[in-house]
Formats: C-alpha cells, sequence, structure tokens
C-alpha cells in the first residue's frame, strides 16, 4: 500500500506559478502511471497530466506549455510546475499512481489551488 500526499497550494495571482509536490510513503518505481488530476468546484474530475516511468508524459490540452509534470523515483516524489496560471485552473488537485499490471490506483487527499487577484 502506498500513500500520497500533496502539498503546494495556496492562492495565487493570474499570471504566477505554484509548484506542488506529492510525497509517497513507499516506493513509486514500481507504479508505472504517476500523475495530476484535478476537480473544480461543480466538475468532474479530470486529468492534468501524467508520466510513466519510461518518461512518456501527457498533459492536457488545456494546461499544455504552462505546466511540467515530473516524478524522482528515488525521493519517491511527484511535481507538477504550474506557470502561467489562470482563474479557470482555480481546483482541488490531485496526485494519483496506477500500478501497471495489477491495476492497483492510489490517490492523495487533495491541495487546494486558488489562481484569483
Amino acid at each position: 500500500q502506498v500513500q500520497l500526499v500533496e502539498s503546494g497550494g495556496g492562492l495565487v495571482q493570474p499570471g504566477g506559478s505554484l509548484r506542488l509536490s506529492c510525497a509517497a510513503s513507499g516506493s513509486i518505481a514500481s507504479i508505472y502511471t504517476m500523475g495530476w488530476f484535478r476537480q473544480a468546484p461543480g466538475k468532474q474530475r479530470e486529468l492534468v497530466a501524467t508520466i510513466k516511468s519510461p518518461g512518456i508524459i501527457n498533459y492536457a490540452d488545456s494546461v499544455k506549455g504552462r505546466f511540467t509534470i515530473t516524478r524522482d523515483n528515488v525521493k519517491n516524489m511527484l511535481y507538477l510546475q504550474m506557470n502561467s496560471l489562470k482563474p479557470e485552473d482555480t481546483a482541488v488537485y490531485y496526485c494519483n499512481g496506477v500500478r501497471r499490471y495489477t491495476g492497483d490506483t492510489y490517490w492523495g487527499q487533495g491541495t487546494q489551488v486558488t489562481v484569483s487577484s
């Protein structure tokens, strides 16, 4: 079992930056896909970005060119660098991990990101 804990959320003005971190209680080296999802009030949870162990990265169109996902399998950390933030990026951001063959899925508790002037 792996526990995921997000941090780094907060209030930022439009155009600003934030870096989210996700700390895993165990090794993430065996977790093939790690990712960030977000859920805005009244909306469904949506994918923001994923990164697979070989380094295959996928971004939602809405964040391409602004967000960067990275993982550190030695430190058991997942990061999301968010630049040029927009009010529509306001949401609770969740860290996610999925094992390749078992499909075991892990979620963090979420961290609030608010983009407002």
